[in-house]
């Protein structure tokens, strides 16, 4: 079992690698535009956990998760040539919606922010 520390240098490692392929040895065009949003390892080093996204939001989703799943034992083994740990975990890809729910959240906001100035408009017009 390795330590937490040593857990997160090894997941923003994988990170920062599985970033660089997907961008710059990817040839399939499913992978365009996917972002690696967070890996989390665990403390055995059994498993990989990646989030990752699109710009196109979650109508990608299920087809970019199945380009990911299909191209697992090619990026694991290009990882572990990259990064020099005895045993290298296992990939597990998993859609991350926080892009989405952010956008989602900005709206609300601006939404109410424009209520409470048509608001401020009427009360302004009545004299309050």
């Amino acid at each position: 079992m390795v330590s937490k520390t040593r857990t997160t240098k090894i997941s923003e490692r994988i990170r920062e690698e599985l970033s660089e392929i997907l961008l710059m040895e990817s040839s399939d065009p499913r992978l365009r535009g996917v972002t690696i949003t967070d890996v989390e390892v665990d403390r055995e080093l059994a498993f990989a956990e990646i989030f990752v996204c699109t710009i196109e939001g979650s109508s990608h989703s299920q087809e970019v998760i199945n380009a990911l799943n299909h191209a697992h034992g090619y990026l694991r083994s290009e990882l572990a040539h990259r990064m020099d740990l005895r045993i290298f975990p296992r990939l597990r890809f998993h859609w991350d919606p926080t892009l989405e729910h952010a956008d989602k959240i900005e709206r609300l906001i601006q939404s109410i922010h424009h209520s409470y100035d048509g608001v401020e408009k009427i009360n302004k017009k009545k004299g309050k």
